[in-house]
């Protein structure tokens, strides 16, 4: 039990200073970023004509996704944001996303779409799924918020092996850290993009 609490206190520890990181970076420094990360993200990344790609509206800091999202609706990729499930309330569904999109106030402040059932995406229809995250190691492992919305949401994903989505983080180059602490229920990324590296594993 002491290995435990140690290894969360560590996680904790590392998840607060990540996101006091982040959140000092200047907006200039946000702004350059946001357009590096769209310029590496089509370097990088070969999507199929009409790809479905699941985003998500930057918070906290985080690596900002407003240009990338306005590149891939100028290219005419299909956008999905996550949406808190309503009667789980602990997993996501992917909803499509476009610039009229109606759009409402989820439980910890952050926007998402109006829920339609008729807009909504299965996960494994999903071509590319980009993930946020406060923190990510070398060997491509992720650490969230805390609230496993994305673990329980991909549980199916990895116990029975999918093809689809390809799994991306998002992240600032400050975010990365030599180890991260795992447990047994983590599972690393396939691939994590920064404003000037793509990693993949």
């Amino acid at each position: 039990m002491n290995n435990f609490n140690d290894q969360k206190s560590i996680r904790q520890s590392i998840r607060l200073e990540i996101r006091e990181k982040r959140r000092n970076l200047q907006a200039c420094e946000q702004s350059a970023a946001a357009n590096s990360l769209k310029l590496n993200f089509f370097q990088h990344i070969k999507t199929p004509k009409n790809a479905r790609i699941g985003c998500y509206l930057s918070n906290d800091g985080e690596l900002d996704t407003s240009l990338l999202i306005q590149e891939l609706w100028h290219k005419n990729l299909q956008v999905f944001m996550p949406v808190i499930h309503p009667f789980s309330g602990t997993t996501l569904l992917f909803q499509s996303y476009e610039k009229n999109s109606p759009m409402t106030t989820n439980r910890y402040g952050i926007l998402e779409p109006k829920l339609n059932c008729q807009d909504i995406c299965p996960l494994a229809e999903l071509d590319v799924l980009l993930l946020p995250l406060v923190a990510f190691d070398k060997h491509g492992n992720r650490m969230g918020m805390g609230g496993g919305y994305y673990d329980r949401t991909l549980a199916r994903y990895y116990q029975e092996h999918w093809r689809t989505p390809k799994l991306i983080g998002l992240a600032h180059d400050c975010q990365r850290v030599d180890t991260l602490p795992t447990a047994a229920w983590d599972v690393p990324l396939q691939a994590i993009l920064t404003p000037t590296q793509f990693y993949c594993w």
